[in-house]
């Protein structure tokens, strides 16, 4: 049975201290920087409006300059920046997990490529949906009026 080098735990681990060790290499250089990522990992917030959101492609490429070079930050796996999107200039903030940044560049010149996939994220099911609204005793309190 052969195994992919490039999906191990090993691997993913290495990528992404590469990826990090990178990255933080180049905000104390003060180095503007290019990311290609994989959009279906990455989370806008407030969400992008669907028409900016049909624009995008399957990698999408996003330069690190400027405002969004300033508000960039490194934490726990993942690399988020602010950006604003479209003719309007709409403003989100991008929440990119390491692993699905696929190339980095400075300038022209890729310096990172990875062929590592992110974990799948986990989906709630309906019963930790139903534990997690109930958690909050205001919604208790709504349940029990709706059943009265």
């Amino acid at each position: 049975m052969t195994i992919n080098l490039f999906q191990t735990s090993e691997y993913k681990m290495l990528m992404e201290e590469h990826l990090s060790k990178t990255i933080l290499y180049l905000f104390e250089k003060e180095s503007e920087f290019a990311i290609a990522c994989e959009i279906q990992h990455i989370t806008f917030t407030p969400e992008l409006p669907t028409s900016i959101l049909e624009t995008f492609k399957e990698t999408v490429l996003f330069i690190l300059s400027g405002y969004a070079f300033e508000t960039a930050k490194l934490e726990e796996g993942y690399l988020s920046f602010e950006a604003g999107f479209g003719e309007d200039n709409f403003g989100s903030t991008v929440l990119v997990p390491l692993l699905a940044i696929k190339q980095l560049f400075v300038g022209d010149n890729p310096i990172v490529m990875n062929f590592a996939q992110p974990n799948k994220k986990k989906v709630a099911s309906s019963k930790n949906s139903m534990e997690a609204l109930l958690n909050n005793p205001e919604n208790k309190k709504l349940l029990k009026k709706k059943k009265l």
